[in-house]
């Protein structure tokens, strides 16, 4: 892999670490704003995607060590609207994912043909993204339906 390649990389594996960060911080935050007879497992269910997110971006920064560079220590940003219905926070969650799940697939097009390592890790975490995205497409959803959510 030529040195411009390596940038390019390391550069969208900072943004992943970046983006994955800020993931920690918002489902925690989220998690302190479930009120209600659900709490419990909805509170569960978050602090576990916060988990989820560290792992994602002590992942990140192992490929960016891994290809000699050194990780960003930046946060990616925080989308705060104060509307903490649940609805609401899954809304902002899925936006979320959704843009973590371009990253990756950004990430998966600039490793082809470079790196077979870095191809199967960004599979591995498209992958990922897309059955966490599908679980809270499935979340928003309104008990007996079976489309997608909308988005609206």
């Amino acid at each position: 892999m030529n040195d411009t390649d390596k940038d390019r990389i390391v550069g969208i594996l900072n943004n992943i670490l970046e983006q994955e960060l800020a993931g920690v911080v918002r489902y925690t935050h989220y998690s302190f704003l479930v009120f209600g007879f659900n709490r419990i497992p909805i509170v569960s269910w978050l602090r576990s995607q916060a988990g989820e997110s560290l792992l994602h971006a002590q992942e990140a920064g192992e490929m960016i060590t891994l290809l000699g560079e050194h990780p960003s220590l930046n946060i990616g940003p925080l989308l705060e609207t104060h509307n903490h219905d649940i609805a609401a926070i899954l809304r902002e969650s899925l936006q979320a994912e959704s843009a973590a799940l371009d990253l990756y697939r950004e990430l998966l097009k600039a490793a082809e043909g470079r790196s077979v390592t870095l191809e199967e890790y960004a599979r591995k975490m498209i992958y990922a993204e897309e059955v966490h995205a599908s679980e809270v497409d499935k979340m928003l959803r309104m008990p007996g339906e079976i489309a997608t959510y909308s988005g609206g």
